[in-house]
């Protein structure tokens, strides 16, 4: 069980809370992306939430906004105590898995994808979690991510 109590949600990326899209779209025109959302397929919100477990544990709050096209993957995080920061890949340059097959996922159960490979900012391979609630949504956006990336490669 994991430690984080989520909601994902499925919504128009001007929807995302508006110092997400700042931050995505000075990502866009920092890396010259070009007008890549232009054909999204998926744009999710999740918000998660970890309760304090002990005395000097910390409740933390993180949201996630995504968005996924058939070239690429485009994701923001935001938390209780960290800025806004904006991460992008070419599908073609990651691989995607479901966390629960990981792993990792043995020693710290939760839901979500995980992704590896080389992102735009990089420049060695590198990987990170993107939690997913377990729900219609959050399954629909692994299964849709999981494809894209697959067709990416074709």
């Amino acid at each position: 069980m994991s430690d984080w109590k989520r909601s994902t949600k499925e919504i128009p990326f001007e929807s995302l809370p508006p110092h997400m899209v700042a931050a995505i779209n000075r990502h866009i025109g920092q890396y010259n992306l070009g007008p890549i959302l232009a054909d999204t397929l998926m744009c999710i919100q999740t918000d998660s939430e970890k309760g304090k477990k002990g005395l000097f544990d910390k409740a933390e709050i993180v949201q996630v906004g995504a968005m996924l096209t058939p070239r690429w993957l485009l994701w923001a995080i935001h938390g209780t105590n960290t800025q806004t920061a904006v991460l992008s890949a070419q599908l073609i340059n990651i691989i995607v898995q479901d966390y629960a097959q990981t792993a990792f996922a043995k020693m710290i159960p939760d839901s979500g994808i995980e992704v590896s490979g080389m992102f735009t900012d990089a420049s060695e391979s590198t990987s990170a979690f993107i939690g997913l609630e377990e729900n219609a949504v959050g399954n629909k956006f692994r299964e849709t991510m999981i494809k894209a990336a697959q067709d990416a490669k074709k």
